[in-house]
This record gives C-alpha cells, structure tokens and sequence, in this order.
C-alpha cells in the first residue's frame, strides 16, 4: 500500500516532457562519470591518499577542500533565497523557490561526495561526530550543521511534493538557519587559524556569507535558463520575473563581493603579518596571479557585471552567461583562497625555505572534481524529470 502511494506522489509530479531519448541518455552519461569520477577517490582508500592526491604535509589541503567549500557555499546561497521566499510569500522568486530547494540538496550532495574521498577515514567522522562531540571544534560544528540542515531540507522538500506546506515552510526555515550557521563555521575553520595569516581574522565567515549570495543568485538564473532550455520551450513571465529579480540580487551582491575581495588584499599591505602579505602577492604577480586576474577577477567579476549591465535584466541569456562565469569565478576564489594561504611555509625565512610551496593537483583530484560536477549535473535532470510538475506550482 506504501509502496502504490508513493507511485501515485510520482506520477502526479514527474514530468514526462522529458523522457526523451537525449535526456535518458544525458542522464545515464553524467551517472557514469558520477562513477569513474569518484572512483578515483575511492581508489585513495586502496592505494593511500599520499599516493593519489598531491597533497603534502605542508601543503595538506587542495582543490578537493576548496571544490567542497564552493558546493556547500553554493548551497547555502540557495536554502537562503529558497527560505526568504517560502517564509515571507509573495517575492518574485517564490515561484521558482522548489527548485531552489531541489538544487540546494543536489549541491550539498555534491558537496559532501568531494569531502567523502577527501579525508582518509570518512566513517570514523560519522561515528565520532555523534558519540565524541567536540563543541570547542569549528570543524564539529560545520559538519553537524550541514547534516542538521540537508536532514532538515530533504523533509522540507517532502513537505512540499505531499502539500505539506507548514512542514515545509519550518524545516525549510531550520534548514536556513542551519545552512547559514555552518557556512560561518566552514568560514571560521580557515579564519581561526593564527598559523595561517591569510587567512586569520573575523572577515571571512563574513565573505563566504556574501559568497553564498552571489553563488546562490547565479545558480537560480543558470538552473532555470537551463530548465526550460531542455524542454525546448519559452520561459513564462512568472519564471521571467523571477530570474530578473534573481539577476538584481546577484548585480547588487557581485558589487558588494567585488570590493570585499580587492579589500581583503589591500589590507595586507598596509600591516599585519608578512606571511599574509606575501600570500597576497601570490595571488597579485605570484604562481596564483593568473587564476586570480585572468578567471577569478576578469572571468568571474568585472566580465559578469558588464554582461548584467548590457542585459538590462531582460536577456535572459545573457544573465544566464553571466551566472555561470560568476559560478567558474567563485570556484577559482575558493581555490585561490584555500591555496594562497597554504603555499607560503610557516618557516619562511629558515633552512632555506623556499617563497611558496609546489602544488599542482592530481590527475586524481580532477577526477574527483569531475565527479562531483556530474552529481549536480545528474541531480538537476533527475530532478526536471521526477519532480517537473512540483517545480511548476503556482502556489506556495
């Protein structure tokens, strides 16, 4: 009887629009790389992490930590818009709201696939988590929290494909706060470190706050340009209304993220710690300065805020580009944060250290990382296909 109800829940949401042969075949495409991606993953639990990621002892942390914290700040910007617009009602957005909610868990699943094959004992962090708390711990804190907050949006999305909507309307908004908890905590693993000066300091929980916003903007523009492009068909003015409202967020927020990020640097130059300084330069004229100028400042701020201006907010094409150059641009950021406060040695100056510390990732990392993009990839078409009428709903 349980099993016939959640057929008839199936067959009231799924969208049979999209059982096409392309789609089937998109769908099964990104599953497979899902698969080889992660197994290059879970080949470092055979083989030893040590020898199949480029990590070191003084460089312990890479792309997989940063590719986990753009994921799981990407998140965080969508349970935030999606929570402002089931909560308060009557926002532009509320009508694409369900499948900001959809893509929030796909995200963090994303999220939580990287971080699965990039620490070397992942069930010991399941288990401990629960039975040796550690509230003193940053790390505790995001972890539980994030699980607190996906745990509260899968039922939150329940309530929503049931018609539950005070169910989904409170575990959505303890979602919310969950979600923004943990982004500052995730801030704060970095932040809390003394030993590491570019990062050190009170503005970073901050900055990975703005971060979701503006991830969180674009993705909502992106995913429902995309929605309605595998469908072959015009978006509606509701959904057109939305994304434009979308779109002056994430002008608004790229502006406000823009400054935040030149000021980060500039204050490394008028005092604090050398060690910070000379982080900076990597990113200014140092190894990082490509990533920084050419994809993370050219790509993913300045070319995004021209493409938003000459839009008008009425291209919806364009804002489309401009949101997932703003996407590339942030997993640069992360990338670029994670790595300019790791390749200065904390010994600079003694037994001949050297300015900055080799990294290149792996071709096993890149692996990983491709995976994780194919879960999200795969999690937006399983979710138009499954749940296509519940991202339609004209009421909330």
């Amino acid at each position: 009887m349980a099993n016939s109800s959640i057929a008839n829940i199936f067959a009231q949401t799924e969208d049979n629009s999209l059982a096409t042969p392309g789609i089937n075949r998109a769908t099964i495409f990104f599953l497979i790389i899902i698969v080889a991606g992660l197994s290059c993953g879970v080949a470092s639990f055979i083989f030893g992490h040590e020898a199949i990621y480029n990590n070191t002892r003084e460089v312990p942390w890479g792309m997989l930590i940063s590719t986990y914290a753009f994921w799981a700040i990407t998140s965080t910007g969508l349970c935030i818009y999606a929570a402002i617009s089931h909560l308060f009602g009557g926002t532009k957005m509320a009508i694409v709201s369900n499948r900001m909610v959809w893509m929030s868990i796909v995200c963090i699943m994303g999220a939580f696939a990287t971080i699965g094959v990039e620490i070397a004992s992942p069930h010991r962090m399941l288990i401990y988590n629960v039975l040796s708390p550690n509230p003193t711990s940053n790390i505790w804190w995001m972890g539980t929290l994030y699980g607190l907050a996906v745990g509260c949006m899968i039922v939150e999305f329940f309530g929503i494909v049931t018609g539950l909507a005070r169910v989904a309307v409170i575990l959505g908004t303890a979602g919310a706060v969950a979600e923004v908890l943990a982004n500052s905590c995730l801030g704060g693993v970095f932040a809390t470190l003394p030993a590491r000066p570019y990062w050190y300091g009170g503005q970073l929980p901050i900055y990975f706050l703005t971060a979701a916003f503006l991830s969180g903007a674009a993705a909502i523009i992106l995913f429902n340009y995309l929605a309605f492009k595998i469908r072959g068909i015009e978006m509606n003015e509701s959904v057109k209304a939305a994304v434009k409202s979308a779109g002056k967020a994430m002008a608004l927020v790229l502006i406000l993220y823009t400054v935040a990020t030149f000021w980060r640097l500039i204050m490394y130059y008028v005092g604090g710690a050398e060690l910070g300084r000379i982080a900076a330069e990597a990113l200014v004229n140092g190894p990082l300065s490509i990533n920084f100028w050419v994809l993370e400042v050219t790509v993913g701020l300045l070319i995004p805020l021209i493409l938003i201006i000459l839009s008008r907010l009425e291209q919806i094409g364009m804002m489309a580009l401009a949101g997932i150059m703003i996407l590339v641009g942030q997993f640069v950021a992360r990338y670029d944060l994670v790595a300019g406060g790791l390749l200065v040695p904390g010994n600079l100056g003694w037994d001949n250290a050297p300015t900055y510390l080799d990294y290149v990732p792996s071709v096993f990392e890149f692996g990983v990382i491709i995976g994780s993009i194919s879960v999200v990839c795969f999690g937006f078409l399983l979710g138009e296909r499954v749940f296509g009428k519940v991202f339609e709903q004209k009421e909330h």
